[in-house]
């Protein structure tokens, strides 16, 4: 099952994850500094809804974002 909104299809996303060390100027440290840097996915907030579609009752993947806009009628 992908992880796809139905609706607006909003799908999983990458970006990083950075580690630091150190403590911050402002605080009375020498800076933060990066020490690695990983890969990660971003994934929507998908929601299983049983929606009437065209007289059908169906299960669909709905992003929470979609649900509470009220692009969707639950039934």
């Amino acid at each position: 099952m992908s992880r796809v909104c139905a609706i607006c299809g909003k799908r999983p996303v990458a970006g990083r994850r950075i580690k630091r060390r150190g403590l911050a100027k402002k605080k009375g440290g020498v800076g933060r500094k990066i020490t690695g840097i990983s890969k990660r996915t971003f994934a929507p907030n998908l929601q299983r809804v049983k929606v009437t579609i065209k007289g059908t009752t169906k299960r669909i993947r709905v992003c929470s974002k979609c649900l509470k806009a009220g692009k969707v009628q639950k039934t």
